[in-house]
């Protein structure tokens, strides 16, 4: 799944000004080919958003960016084949300084050399999270709407790659718009709707008057 920025900051709570920081400066770059670049969309793939979710988490517990940015620095140095670092360790943090756990549960290494362990950071708890908030916003909810004399059911759901939300019309035509809100985009919906109605209509309309 693709996420835009919008999502991503509301799966992820992180704000539009720490998403943007955060991939001008390494710390949490979008993934998806063609997100980089001046101008150009971000998109994030979901291994993107747990690095985002860890990332706000470190800096939850008092660790800078630069604290940040040094131990990822030294992971990619390490472990020249993890990409994500961020959402492939499970980190640890007094606060102050940050470790990482190895494939060796046992061995904990210091990647800022120093420190004292207080909080674990379990990388399966926030993928669990993230995934229990993906769900709750995309469950569809179904709204019945009286448009002329005819009754739609129309299925609302998130727009997850540009922000929003979507509604769609499949009986007994079908019919789809979006808006930054449910009812906006109801109402977008059901003003295509009316105008459609009206459009099967005209022909009726003239044969009438021909009569």
């Amino acid at each position: 799944m693709i996420f835009g920025k919008k999502a991503a900051v509301a799966l992820t709570h992180v704000t539009y000004k720490q998403l943007d920081h955060w991939a001008t400066t390494g710390v949490v770059k979008p993934s998806i080919r063609g997100a980089t670049g001046k101008g150009s969309r971000r998109e994030y793939s979901f291994k993107d958003l747990i690095s985002l979710k860890v990332a706000k988490r470190l800096r939850d517990e008092g660790i800078s960016l630069q604290k940040i940015r040094k131990a990822l620095a030294y992971l990619k140095r390490n472990y020249p084949g993890k990409g994500t670092p961020l959402a492939e360790f499970r980190f640890l943090t007094d606060g102050a300084t940050l470790f990482v756990v190895d494939k060796d549960p046992q061995k904990i290494l210091d990647t800022l050399r120093n420190g004292q362990l207080v909080i674990s950071l379990a990388l399966g708890e926030i993928i669990e999270g993230l995934r229990g908030e993906l769900q709750k916003i995309v469950v569809p909810k179904e709204e019945k709407v009286k448009v002329g004399d005819r009754i739609f059911t129309m299925i609302l759901t998130p727009n997850l790659e540009s922000g929003g939300f979507l509604a769609r019309c499949q009986d007994p035509f079908e019919a789809v718009s979006q808006g930054e809100t449910e009812q906006e985009a109801l109402d977008n919906l059901i003003e295509a709707l009316e105008k459609h109605l009206e459009y099967l209509q005209e022909p009726q309309i003239e044969k009438t008057k021909a009569e």
